[in-house]
């Protein structure tokens, strides 16, 4: 196909990577000269090509069929097929990559676009948090076919593993966050906010009006905004500390801990709530649960969040895992999947999807919601990872978020910062120094490699994490003093320093008490379950699933291998702009290829699943 390619329209491409000059670009341009020329390219080219390995018919079974129906070639079969006036006449412009690469060569290609990618250490927060992937989970579930080319699970008899590992993420929320029920999995946490936001609408009777704290996260207040115009809901804002409930209230929604770190108490405005006759939806971190009282104890009716945090990299905002959890009361309203333990024919115990109620093949137009995808993988992940820590190594994680945290302010007031006394987790509110800005600071804290967040002129937030170091917390404290070492040390600070105490806030009751918890803490024994459970299971490592789906099934090897590459799963979404200007550019280029596809002027890569298109879709031509 490159045989007829003019090397001019390779040219800008050609100048833009030789400008960079570097090892990747150099083959790049290769690749594209290559491409370009006539006898070279057909001696020399790869021959491992993508094609050959995932599309099932051979040269020779195409000659076959196509002398079984009567016509010469595969042109000629889609111009007798494909009415004329609806018939592409000229070739797919895939610019640079109309010739197509190999499989080995496209992995190139695509490191040298993320190449520019800078990943530094996030104290973003917001919901998105650095953490380790155990090595045994990485190896052996999220690089494993045999988990992720498996089906979706509507045939209970072929999907045993992957059921009891869901019932194991489900189990584990709904012990953390004290409620009753979890569905297992939504698309993330503010798409599970909006999900809360539509039940509890559902469920009230025409009335139409939502409130949402100030300190909710700001992506889940945009997606809970978007989503309440399309249902005709109006969302009132504001300080829920002060906010009087107005005629037609539904339900309201809540950060815990908010958006700049503080760990309120919202008991008595659970309470508010309840005597107006609406609910209270609360998004909640999971992790800080193992030393928060959870919502459940005292009167949340809807948690929501996200597993990110439980194993899953940052993946510059996804895909992670959503949770929501609800009473028994709310059951039937629940959107996603609920799997339960049922006894089979023969009497044993048999994992089954026990509700899927919002399921438009079930449910048709009474279906409770659109959202039907699932991250089943990364649920599984989240909930291994809960497993392999037990409830004690949740705890040991969480307090050490919190003790750096504790240790980083202390550090911070010693430098002239001023701060807050409200209890916290993992991130603190601080104001810079007398003589320095918030802007000053980001930047320094960029000299330094690390990313802070600009909540206000006068105020940043500085959020921890399973990763941080000492390391981490020293440049923090550089940054904001000019980018000197300060004169004191973490040892002297370690022994004073202090956080506001939790107080009533603090858990007291037990969570993850179940034997699956507390006996797969060693490599071995963990191993051996993840086995036994994808043994259970029916994938592509197995047979072909002739099932159409939106699914990962038909995912290359090749493609997914880039998922673990630091520089495309180590980035917070939040990240500033020139530090992913690798992103932008594979963005932007498979935006390109998909508007050339599809012959549309523009193209959007936000939406994280078929429905969420769909709706996406829907608000546009709104």
């Amino acid at each position: 196909a490159g045989a007829t390619e003019s090397p001019e329209v390779l040219q800008p491409i050609h100048m833009r990577l030789l400008r960079g000059g570097t090892v990747a670009a150099r083959r790049a341009v290769g690749l594209q000269q290559r491409s370009a020329s006539t006898s070279a390219a057909a001696a020399l080219a790869s021959r491992d090509r993508f094609d050959v390995r995932h599309l099932g018919p051979r040269e020779a079974d195409h000659a076959e069929m196509l002398a079984a129906i009567g016509v010469s070639s595969m042109e000629e079969l889609t111009t007798k097929t494909v009415p004329s006036n609806i018939l592409l006449s000229r070739p797919l412009d895939l610019g640079p990559y109309s010739p197509g690469l190999s499989e080995t060569d496209a992995l190139e290609e695509l490191r040298r676009l993320v190449e520019p990618n800078k990943v530094m250490r996030s104290m973003l927060g917001m919901g998105y948090h650095d953490c380790k992937t155990p090595a045994v989970i990485l190896r052996n579930v999220l690089e494993n076919p045999g988990w992720y080319t498996q089906y979706t699970p509507y045939q209970p008899e072929v999907s045993q593993g992957r059921l009891e590992s869901l019932m194991n993420f489900q189990t584990m929320v709904s012990d953390l966050t004290a409620m009753e029920m979890c569905n297992s999995s939504l698309l993330d946490e503010a798409t599970a906010a909006a999900e809360a936001m539509a039940m509890i609408y559902g469920a009230a009777s025409g009335k139409g009006i939502f409130f949402v704290d100030q300190r909710v996260h700001p992506q889940t207040k945009a997606v809970v905004r978007t989503r309440a115009e399309g249902h005709g809901i109006t969302v009132v804002e504001g300080d829920y500390a002060t906010y009087t409930p107005q005629e037609g209230l539904c339900g309201a929604l809540v950060q815990y801990p908010a958006t700049d770190g503080a760990v309120l108490s919202y008991g008595d405005f659970a309470d508010k709530m309840h005597a107006a006759g609406a609910k209270l939806a609360v998004a909640a971190d999971l992790l800080s649960l193992t030393k928060l009282t959870p919502p459940g104890e005292w009167g949340a009716d809807i948690t929501v969040g996200s597993a990110q945090r439980f194993g899953v990299p940052l993946g510059y905002g996804g895909p992670h895992a959503g949770f929501l959890a609800t009473s028994q009361s709310f059951a039937r309203k629940m959107p996603g999947r609920i799997i339960g333990l049922s006894i089979d024919a023969n009497g044993k115990p048999a994992y089954r999807m026990a509700m899927q109620t919002r399921e438009q093949h079930i449910r048709r137009d009474k279906a409770t919601s659109n959202i039907c995808t699932a991250q089943a993988l990364l649920a599984n992940i989240a909930a291994l990872y809960g497993m392999y820590h037990g409830p004690q190594g949740l705890a040991a994680i969480a307090q050490h978020c919190h003790t750096s945290a504790t240790l980083l302010r202390a550090g911070l007031l010693e430098l002239g910062c001023s701060s807050d006394d409200a209890p916290y987790f993992d991130t603190i509110r601080v104001s810079p120094p007398p003589g320095k800005s918030v802007d000053e600071v980001l930047a320094a804290g960029a000299q330094q490699g690390l990313n802070f967040r600009k909540l206000d002129e006068r105020n940043l937030t500085l959020a921890t994490d399973e990763t941080t170091s000492l390391a981490d917390v020293e440049a923090a404290w550089r940054a904001f003093n000019g980018g000197a070492a300060p004169a004191f040390s973490a040892d002297e600070l370690l022994a004073s320093a202090s956080a506001p105490p939790l107080g009533p806030l603090g858990r007291s009751s037990e969570y993850m008490s179940h034997p699956i918890f507390n006996s797969h803490q060693s490599e071995h024994q963990l191993l051996r379950y993840i086995f036994k459970l994808m043994s259970r299971d029916l994938s592509m490592v197995h047979c072909m699933i002739p099932l159409g789906s939106c699914t990962m099934k038909l995912n290359a090897t090749s493609e997914m291998m880039p998922i673990t590459w630091p520089k495309i799963n180590g980035i917070h979404p939040f990240a500033p702009a020139e530090q992913v200007t690798g992103y932008k550019a594979m963005i932007d280029s498979l935006e390109q290829m998909l508007c050339e596809i599809t012959g549309f002027p523009g193209m959007s890569l936000q939406p994280n699943s078929g429905a969420s298109g769909e709706y996406a879709g829907l608000r546009a031509i709104r």
